[in-house]
């Protein structure tokens, strides 16, 4: 560890957090658009290089994940906050489209933020999603909580950010900085997770015009290194992506003294954190006349949350919550199985994926790997059947960061009934509070009616997705990412803020997303597209120039796939 160089380049932050939080937003929004050029000017390297360090074969679909989690999601969200800013620094509120503010019939405030293009209504048809506020918001007050940093008269006090960087996907760090730069006017240093550090050099690029100027710095090494830069006098605030644990250490310290001091509520910092911590993440599958081509979408729907990054995913199914009496549960969970069995399998890059499996598997007898272990292989794995009323069952209570899924069975003399039952057991037994997803045929999504949206509004999730993996929370932009709101430092669980959010809402309580029950094209983030590594690099391309024609090409991929 250089602590000179660091020393050096908190010093560099501190002399320009004035420069930067007094900078005119068009000379802002200026160096937001290099940046969104140098994502795209990187984005084939990023991802040869992250292929290569993940052990994937770079002519393969499994390749394409990398695009998507990349380069894809960095370059869609930056250029919807350079819309929303440009809107701002005309004088106007960042605009929505008409009638995308509604109240529910409990008085919370919804508001559209997907579709945002017609670009997006022909590539995600089907797709709506929602930002429910904060109950006490009205709705002749959204506008007043958007963008509430470059209101008039609002002084931004200048500050220095670390960003401690995830590990996993490739542009959570980077959008973790663009969050605090814009979203809170603050300069930044980020601090890159030592699994994916090769990734800095592509930021550096990308970024190197706000690292010239003095608003941006990075960082490399290994626990020590956050260590000091987190109890760095001149550090004012800290983001980390990371674990709950991670974040216990910086708050709370470690050993006896740390847990005696989490006890007592007792921080070893005054700085504020934000965080997002992951997620036992729960499917919910509500019983309904599901047909053989429902069986097997789903099947693939659900296989790709266990498996997209060899399951080192925040947001990876964790839970399926079946009802016990479903006629079809068994076909369900055999087509998830022959899904399974179709696939490769991924090396398992991530430190202590091999342990947390054994502590997994060696907890239930009933564990079923799908695939053979070995050569630092850890093995697609489901464990069915795990009893409901174990509260502290390890499937329940700790997220396994490995392709490890657990199925669980509830009551319910309906789909109504197993709702409300599926919702209590996922808010009260489930850690965690980050996304939930939920599987409704459409005809019992009909017969539901307003149960269906009330079981939405009662899950204590950040995101909550219907029909879809939650990571299109993640991915949209325009939507929040964290956890639900209202935890503290001594009980975190999946974190407190949020980050994305590209409309600079201020009040957010949740993002809810509708899709439709399947979905043809079969989804370029299906790990059972063929076409995925053909069909991302055209995403990015269209997401930078935003040109029609570039859509045939992406039309002409997805059907193949």
């Amino acid at each position: 560890m250089d602590k000179a160089a660091l020393d050096r380049d908190i010093r560099t932050l501190r002399e320009n957090a004035k420069r930067w939080a007094e900078m005119p937003l068009r000379q802002k929004i200026g160096y937001l658009k290099s940046a969104l050029r140098g994502t795209v000017a990187v984005a084939e390297r990023q991802v040869a290089a992250a292929v290569q360090a993940k052990g994937l074969n770079p002519d393969t679909p499994a390749a394409g994940e990398d695009w998507l989690g990349g380069p894809l999601v960095q370059a869609r969200t930056i250029r919807l906050l350079i819309e929303t800013l440009e809107q701002v620094a005309a004088g106007r509120t960042p605009k929505l489209k008409e009638g995308a503010v509604r109240t529910r019939p409990d008085g919370q405030v919804a508001v559209e933020v997907f579709p945002v293009t017609t670009l997006d209504k022909a590539l995600f048809g089907g797709f709506r999603a929602e930002i429910w506020m904060e109950p006490d918001v009205r709705p002749d007050q959204v506008a007043d909580t958007m963008a509430v940093i470059y209101k008039p008269g609002h002084a931004v006090e200048p500050k220095v950010s670390l960003v401690l960087g995830a590990g996993n996907v490739a542009s959570i760090g980077p959008l973790d900085v663009v969050h605090k730069l814009y979203a809170e006017g603050q300069v930044c240093l980020l601090k890159w997770n030592p699994v994916n550090e090769y990734l800095g050099p592509f930021f550096e690029e990308a970024f190197a015009d706000l690292i010239r100027d003095g608003f941006v710095r990075t960082a490399y090494g290994a626990a020590d290194v956050g260590d000091y830069l987190c109890q760095h006098p001149e550090i004012d605030e800290i983001h980390i992506t990371g674990s709950d644990r991670t974040h216990d250490a910086i708050v709370f310290g470690t050993g006896d003294e740390g847990e005696r001091r989490k006890r007592e509520n007792r921080p070893r910092t005054t700085k504020r954190i934000t965080s997002e911590l992951g997620n036992v993440s729960p499917v919910i599958v509500v019983p309904g006349p599901w047909t053989e081509a429902d069986l097997r979408f789903h099947a693939e729907n659900i296989a790709t949350q266990m498996t997209n990054n060899a399951g080192f995913n925040c947001n990876a199914a964790k839970v399926l919550v079946l009802q016990d009496t479903w006629p079809q549960k068994r076909a369900l969970l055999d087509a998830v199985r022959a899904t399974l069995a179709a696939l490769p399998q991924r090396r398992a890059y991530y430190p202590g994926a091999e342990e947390r499996w054994q502590k997994f598997v060696g907890a239930h007898p009933q564990a079923e790997p799908i695939g053979q272990r070995g050569n630092g292989i850890v093995p697609w794995t489901l464990i069915p059947d795990v009893d409901a009323t174990r509260s502290d069952d390890v499937c329940f209570r700790q997220e396994s960061f490995c392709g490890v899924t657990a199925q669980t069975a509830l009551p319910g003399a309906d789909a109504a009934e197993f709702l409300q039952n599926a919702v209590r057991f996922c808010n009260e037994t489930l850690w965690g509070t980050l996304n939930a997803s939920i599987l409704v045929h459409p005809r019992t999504a009909e017969a539901l009616g307003a149960r269906l949206e009330d079981a939405i509004a009662r899950l204590r999730y950040g995101s909550v997705v219907i029909n879809h993996w939650p990571a299109l929370a993640y991915g949209f932009g325009s939507t929040t990412w964290g956890a639900f709101p209202g935890h503290t430092y001594d009980d975190i669980q999946s974190g407190i803020g949020v980050v994305h959010n590209a409309f600079l809402f201020d009040r957010p309580q949740k993002s809810v997303i509708y899709g439709p029950f399947r979905v043809w094209p079969r989804p370029p983030w299906f790990v059972t597209n063929t076409q995925t590594h053909k069909i991302a690099p055209k995403l990015v391309k269209l997401e930078l120039e935003q040109k029609w024609t570039h859509l045939p090409g992406v039309v002409l991929s997805a059907v193949r796939g």
